[in-house]
């Protein structure tokens, strides 16, 4: 099987598992609907169970994906696992009283270990791992660990509006569907994404951290696994930029303030 045909088989099963999977959490969540309620942005009661749909639609997707070596395959599907349940256990367990690097450096230097900082420690490793397993040389392993960890903490700071984090991963994974080497690891979580959207603009689920970390590091592993050492430079620096400036700027009041990103991120949402 041609790659971009792999690719086509992993995006479906990616979409079909996370749509079905989403529809059950919804209809079953465990343990009941309270520990997943959560209040968005507009005072609208969602669910944080779109965060474990996506993530197991992802990972069975890119099970699924034909056109890279199996070892790719457990890899990529190994990080978003990981980086679903590091997010979903924050979800759960987390007090949401410490956000950002600097909350949960606080609260270590008060002798407090949060379930974030624990999330964060969680998510070095899991980039670690990967790197060691797709680059061979050191310098590439240690860009590729700072791509997938940051990526997936990159993308649950975009998580704040309906829809956003999933367009904005829709958007930056979508190029590399072109070329068939990355096809084959990006098609299965952008399938996963199409399927949840729906539900997410219209303010019925949210990502969460669960989602979000998923779906960041799913990018962050078809960027690692085929980008150049300049490339993963770039999108090391690149990551690392916005993660450190998010601690001074507000991504939502910059997207208000520019019209073709505020047209872009209301798009789909209710009124």
């Amino acid at each position: 099987m041609s790659p971009r045909a792999g690719a086509a088989v992993g995006a479906a099963v990616g979409a079909l598992v996370a749509a079905g999977a989403l529809r059950t959490l919804l209809d079953r969540p465990p343990g009941g609907p309270a520990p997943w309620t959560r209040t968005n942005a507009r005072s609208r009661e969602v669910s944080l169970v779109a965060g474990p749909a996506y993530a197991v639609g992802a990972v069975a997707g890119l099970l699924s994906t034909r056109g890279v070596p199996l070892r790719t395959r457990l890899v990529a599907a190994a990080s978003v696992g990981a980086a679903g349940a590091l997010g979903c256990y924050d979800d759960l367990a987390g007090s949401g009283a410490d956000r950002g690097l600097r909350g949960h450096l606080r609260a270590l230097r008060a002798g407090r270990v949060t379930t974030g900082a624990v999330k964060v420690v969680g998510l070095g490793l899991t980039g670690v791992a990967v790197g060691a397993a797709l680059r061979d040389d050191p310098l590439d392993a240690a860009l590729a660990a700072v791509v997938v960890a940051g990526g997936a903490n990159l993308a649950n700071l975009l998580d704040l509006r309906p829809g956003r984090a999933l367009k904005v991963a829709l958007l930056a994974g979508a190029p590399a569907l072109r070329r068939p080497g990355a096809a084959a690891l990006v098609a299965a979580p952008l399938g996963a994404a199409l399927a949840v959207l729906p539900a997410d603009l219209h303010e019925r689920v949210m990502l969460g951290d669960g989602g979000a970390n998923a779906l960041g590091a799913a990018l962050g592993v078809a960027a690692a696994g085929e980008a150049s050492t300049r490339g993963l430079l770039v999108l090391a620096a690149t990551v690392s930029a916005l993660t450190l400036a998010s601690e001074k700027v507000s991504f939502t009041a910059v997207i208000a303030r520019t019209p073709v990103l505020r047209e872009l991120d209301a798009l789909g949402r209710l009124p």
